[in-house]
């Protein structure tokens, strides 16, 4: 038996024989043409199949993972258009008088690498996406045809990697999981594969070998390792955990339909994070209280210009009409960092998590940031909503958010266009709003802290860089000392706190943020259940003494 450890991007387990999917090589030969302009228009052709290749991709997409992770095909088809990979080519081709398969080539090894050796892992993973599209384009111009991924009956794939096409065309029923050598779960695969709910590992370095077709495999993304041939003990081990791991999770349906009150009677909300449709829908499946950050990034990284002021106010009407009386709590764009798209205007930055982002971005756009508050506003008018604005950092900030919010207010009544009152908030996630937080909650209606840059900027730790996996502690003293100075303040002014971050869904520590006496957890929908069943099952009494004394210990 041969077993190999990598990183799970969806808990689940598969029992099945090996399907191997290996990349046809193509090779690039270079040839000095003696036309350029007639290689260019062939050049163009290939282009232009591709951009209509990846819209049917989109759209296959949309009904297999939904609009959210759809955009990754438009996305690739941005980065088709891209000014610098296309100007590489053209390069290649009219200067040089290369042939359009090695213009691409080249041009795609260049950009590739240069994504590759970033430090930032999200960067790092988009070398994914540029690889993807290039090979796209050389097997266009070469003639070929997509590859047939999977056998003829249900199969457990493994591979050197997997592009976010070739995922999206994996059919769920005859591909039961899958393990890849290399990858990241930063990649648009990981995240397509979680959508799907396919078992799948990342970074096996699992060697992809022939012989290999046929055998006997077990994916489990429990633990995150892959046995070939494993014996009839062992297969019948792990079946009997994967179904221990599902009546666990059907135990939670009974907490459908229940407040989420501990034993002692303290009520706490339990909402969730969404960011497109099929994320509201999943919200309300899973009985949330509310929606307690709406990512309005997400609409933004699916277009390749900023939406219109009417494609906001869809989104947020859908998700406030589908909330149906329940708050809707929408975060302001939140761009930089690892937020970028080229229509943002983003200057280069030596580092971006401490530069233009959040609301310093909005403040120096106004008219993005008008855009955006004139759709909550108008959302408003449908339900109750809340706006949450991110790394603010000093009291100014609020002045100049509450200054534009008059100004568009002032443009709608103008306008005589129908809008419902807000409340506003602030997203804690960086030292400098814990230690204003009594400020901060005196001229906001409620605080919700962002924990995931929270423990970024208060460890110094880059939280997109695997090198500092062994030195990042997210039960750092520090990061809940800093959480309970949070709370204490905004209750001192009678203002709700919420944790936003990842760490909200971490069921061994809902006891410690219930001792610390958090009013909400915002977590994906999926985690809702189970966050309701820890809450339900606790004395706040039984464990705030001992837990707070930890703290100060």
């Amino acid at each position: 038996m041969n077993v190999y450890f990598g990183t799970s991007v969806f808990r689940g387990i598969a029992v099945g024989k090996i399907s191997v999917y290996t990349h046809n090589d193509i090779s690039v030969r270079k040839i000095i043409i003696d036309d350029p302009e007639a290689e260019m228009q062939r050049f163009n052709v290939a282009k232009d199949t591709a951009l209509q290749q990846l819209d049917v991709l989109y759209h296959m997409a949309l009904e297999e993972v939904g609009d959210d992770n759809a955009a990754i095909f438009r996305i690739h088809m941005m980065m088709l258009d891209d000014y610098s990979y296309m100007d590489s080519i053209e390069k290649y081709i009219r200067n040089s008088h290369f042939n359009a398969e090695y213009a691409v080539f080249a041009t795609g090894h260049s950009f590739y690498d240069m994504f590759l050796s970033m430090e930032d892992s999200y960067m790092q993973a988009r070398s994914a996406d540029i690889k993807d599209i290039t090979e796209r384009l050389l097997m266009i111009l070469y003639g070929n045809s997509e590859q047939k991924i999977g056998a003829d009956e249900p199969a457990i794939i493994i591979a050197e990697d997997l592009s976010p096409s070739e995922t999206v065309r994996l059919s769920h029923s005859n591909v039961i999981a899958f393990a890849t050598a290399s990858g990241s779960v930063s990649s648009h695969t990981a995240i397509l594969a979680r959508t799907m709910k396919i078992p799948a590992l990342v970074g096996t370095g699992i060697d992809v070998l022939p012989e290999y077709n046929g055998k006997l495999a077990v994916v489990d993304g429990y633990s995150g390792c892959i046995y070939i041939d494993p014996d009839e003990k062992l297969v019948d081990e792990l079946i009997l955990k994967h179904k221990d791991e599902k009546l666990k999770s059907s135990r939670f349906l009974e907490y459908k339909g229940r407040r989420n009150v501990t034993l002692d009677g303290h009520e706490i909300k339990v909402n969730a994070n969404t960011g497109s449709r099929n994320a509201v829908d999943d919200a309300v499946d899973n009985d949330a209280g509310g929606i307690g950050l709406f990512r309005s990034e997400y609409i933004y990284l699916s277009k390749n210009r900023f939406p219109t002021e009417d494609e906001l106010f869809d989104e947020y009407k859908y998700a406030v009409m589908e909330m149906a009386g329940k708050e809707v709590v929408i975060r302001t764009l939140d761009v930089g960092a690892d937020k970028r798209m080229d229509y943002y205007g983003l200057p280069e930055e030596e580092n971006p998590a401490l530069g233009w982002r959040g609301i310093r971005y909005l403040l120096s756009r106004p008219d993005i940031f008008k855009t955006q508050l004139r759709a909550i506003y108008r959302a408003a008018a449908f339900g109750k909503v809340s706006v949450l604005y991110p790394m603010v950092s000093t009291i100014i900030d609020i002045g100049r958010i509450r200054k534009v919010a008059k100004e568009v207010r002032d443009e709608l009544d103008a306008d005589k266009v129908p809008y419902g009152k807000i409340k506003r908030g602030v997203l804690v996630e960086t030292p400098s709003a814990v230690m204003i937080s009594d400020l901060l909650a005196r001229e906001v209606d409620f605080l919700s802290i962002g924990t995931n840059d929270l423990a970024q900027y208060t460890m110094v730790i880059d939280r997109e860089n695997t090198l500092m996996n062994d030195f990042f502690d997210p039960l750092n003293i520090s990061l809940f000392r800093m959480i309970k100075l949070v709370i204490d303040n905004a209750h001192k002014y009678n203002k709700p706190v919420g944790i936003s971050g990842e760490m909200g869904a971490d069921t061994s520590l809902t006891q410690i943020f219930l001792a610390m006496g958090v009013d909400e957890l915002s977590v994906t929908p999926s985690e809702i259940l189970p966050l309701r069943k820890v809450i339900c099952s606790t004395s706040v009494e039984k464990i705030k003494g001992e837990i707070l004394q930890q703290l100060w210990n």
